[in-house]
């Protein structure tokens, strides 16, 4: 009866679920501490490993023979096997000899973003240094497949530190890191033509310039060869979670063919977006074709439509970005020249689904999850 009466008293309950969230947030950072401590390990065990074949003949049999030794006096823990520790001298050289052993001089220049590790907007043509230790500060907070699937499929250290510091800026899975890594994220970001810097003020512009990718590669898509602006509209909103994932982070998706009165005239426009670090709406327009520069006096007109229509006290200029099938950079830069919106236009590529005879012959994601489920 006590019971009863404890559990169904809201002061009870109340404090219950604070002291849950309180256990919660512990486990979560124990289980940092623990992957923290865990790959520092890792770091110093890929030195000493480096170190030891350059000193000895030993040769690669060793790593077969300290695998035994190590799994033998920790039963308990796993990562000792021959592969893994293969992974972890394979790991700690894709970072050494780019970062001088670890030592104090500058090893790579990144974005301010990278070390700030704050929201706070970093103007993407300002650079700094990073020694050794803060590269290694930022390695050990992400998990260690993680870490093997970023060097397996980096070319450089910037681009690695680049996916490191959005696994732990959007806490990534190691499916999505994988994805944003073999869908070109790198090269991507920030590399649209846009008039941000005429439009916006610093540094609203840049982190819109951030924001922006081209080409877009929406990779979820079937369609037939001639589809419309309205399927490929319809085909983004029925796979919503893939497409925001693909448009980046900030993201909140607000309708489609939404309309707008201007004078006695009705207007529709594609999608509209608010991004949440922007504060700002986006307005965005699709395109089956190559681009034209009417294309961008129209999204023009939708800008100051939602600017007068939408925009609420704190919120920034809206944006626009025309998404279009190509592009001729010059003529999009003309275009944009004497527009006093916020407009970046990009190129979009669609990957169609695989025909049936081909499956077969390709890994299944069952397999390709196997290859990077590495010890933790």
């Amino acid at each position: 009866m006590m019971s009863l009466e404890i559990t169904s008293n809201k002061e009870y309950k109340k404090w219950l679920t604070e002291l849950k969230t309180k256990v919660r947030t512990a486990q979560l950072k124990a289980a940092v501490r623990v992957n923290t401590e865990l790959i520092t390990l890792y770091w110093e065990m890929g030195a000493d490993i480096v170190s030891k074949q350059s000193e000895t003949k030993w040769g690669d049999r060793f790593l077969r023979q300290l695998s035994k030794d190590l799994a033998e006096e920790f039963p308990e823990m796993k990562g000792f096997s021959e592969r893994n520790l293969k992974y972890i001298r394979q790991w700690y050289s894709f970072y050494a000899s780019t970062t001088n052993a670890i030592g104090q001089q500058p090893v790579a220049q990144i974005t301010k973003q990278l070390v700030s590790q704050s929201p706070a907007v970093s103007n993407s043509e300002q650079t700094v240094d990073l020694n050794g230790q803060q590269v290694v500060s930022l390695i050990t907070q992400i998990p260690w497949g993680h870490n093997i699937a970023i060097i397996a499929k980096c070319k450089n250290i910037e681009e690695a530190l680049f996916y490191i510091q959005n696994t732990i800026e959007h806490g990534w899975s190691r499916s999505v890191l994988i994805h944003q890594i073999e869908s070109g994220l790198f090269r991507r970001t920030g590399s649209s033509v846009n008039n941000f810097t005429l439009t916006l003020p610093s540094p609203q512009s840049d982190l819109a310039k951030q924001t922006i990718k081209d080409p877009y590669v929406f990779d979820f898509l079937s369609m037939t060869k001639d589809y419309n602006e309205r399927e490929l509209e319809s085909g983004l909103v029925d796979h919503l979670t893939h497409f925001l994932l693909e448009l980046g982070a900030g993201f909140a998706y607000l309708g489609r063919q939404i309309q707008i009165n201007v004078g006695e005239k009705e207007f529709f426009i594609d999608l509209l977006f608010y991004h949440t670090r922007l504060h700002s709406y986006v307005v965005v327009e699709l395109k089956t074709g190559d681009f034209e520069p009417e294309f961008a006096g129209k999204l023009n007109f939708y800008i100051k439509a939602v600017d007068m229509q939408f925009k609420k006290e704190g919120d920034q200029p809206t944006i626009g970005i025309l998404l279009c099938k190509k592009k001729d950079k010059l003529v999009a830069e003309y275009a944009l020249s004497d527009i006093h919106k916020p407009i970046g236009v990009s190129e979009y590529q669609l990957t169609q689904s695989l025909p049936d005879n081909l499956k077969p012959s390709l890994p299944s994601i069952e397999e390709i999850e196997r290859e990077f489920d590495v010890e933790r």
